[in-house]
């Protein structure tokens, strides 16, 4: 549990990262940014996965399509509702969008506990049911603030359920089915690239676009990595509440980027940073409860 906690954690603090970094690729649009996102990223996963013991996962796959083509048509649906979430990150820092997508990244650890315990039954100690509350008043007024739920939210609230959730019913929660997502995504991704003219005049004018180009792919798919990593090691409910450490720094970023937060906006970010110190001490009382349950090692006689 706790490698899956640390990988979490690991996973959104780069994927915060990344929503400044994206500010970092100008004068690259965010489609662009997205086209070569996935075009660094995959080649990346390919060598981590040839040099481990997972390469095996996507041989899997492709044994399962050859047995059965319609298989194909789930996994595109999978790859497309990653595909959307990528894009997304990427375009709305450079389109005025952060805020939005911000109130998507706070429902969404709320609409991933909801899957879980209508789906699989999951449970919830005191101190998360405490911070399940905490979290959604914060995110009700947020939602009051932003006077109602804009595309963007919506999109981040519902997608990323519905992918981990097609992605449990497929069997293909693992990196094998990462790399088979990114994989169908790469023809769309070359499509952002090829159909923009100016993208290769953007890099003879700007020489360093070369390393922070590769730079991106590094951190994706360490990120991506550990993400999927996660959520194969934690429940739903617990993978979808650590989510709430990725939107407080993605107001940090929003915030370095030169987005306003009103006042009354902060009521919202107090309460989910309450939310976030009650799954610190969640996690405080589980680790206590499995150090009392250790048997006690008596030295040498």
């Amino acid at each position: 549990m706790y490698t899956g906690v640390a990988l979490s954690v690991t996973a959104t603090s780069l994927f915060a990262g990344l929503y400044y970094y994206a500010t970092l690729l100008q004068p690259l649009s965010g489609e662009e940014i997205f086209g070569l996102r996935i075009l660094m990223t995959l080649p990346i996963v390919t060598l981590f996965m040839a040099l481990t013991k997972e390469w095996p996962r996507v041989v899997e796959i492709v044994q399962r399509i050859r047995a059965r083509p319609a298989l194909v048509i789930p996994l595109a649906c999978s790859s497309a509702l990653l595909g959307v979430q990528q894009w997304l990150f990427m375009w709305a820092p450079l389109n005025g969008s952060a805020p939005q997508v911000s109130l998507g990244y706070f429902l969404l650890p709320l609409s991933m506990l909801t899957v879980g315990r209508l789906l699989y039954r999951e449970k919830l100690s005191m101190l998360k049911t405490a911070e399940v509350v905490t979290a959604a008043v914060g995110v009700a007024h947020a939602v009051i603030q932003a006077g109602g739920f804009s595309w963007e939210a919506i999109t981040v609230c519902f997608g990323f359920p519905a992918y981990f959730v097609l992605r449990k019913a497929l069997s293909t929660d693992h990196l094998g089915g990462l790399w088979f997502d990114m994989l169908l995504t790469l023809p769309v991704a070359a499509w952002f690239i090829l159909r923009e003219p100016a993208t290769v005049n953007s890099f003879s004018g700007r020489t360093a676009l070369y390393p922070l180009v590769i730079l991106l792919g590094v951190i994706s798919a360490v990120a991506y990595m550990c993400y999927i990593a996660a959520s194969s090691q934690l429940s739903l409910s617990s993978f979808g509440l650590l989510g709430y450490v990725e939107p407080v720094l993605m107001v940090a970023v929003a915030l370095l980027i030169g987005e306003h937060i009103d006042a009354d906006e902060w009521w919202t970010y107090l309460l989910i940073w309450c939310a976030v110190l009650l799954l610190v001490a969640d996690g405080i009382q589980h680790l206590r409860a499995a150090n009392r349950s250790l048997p006690i090692r008596h030295g040498a006689q």
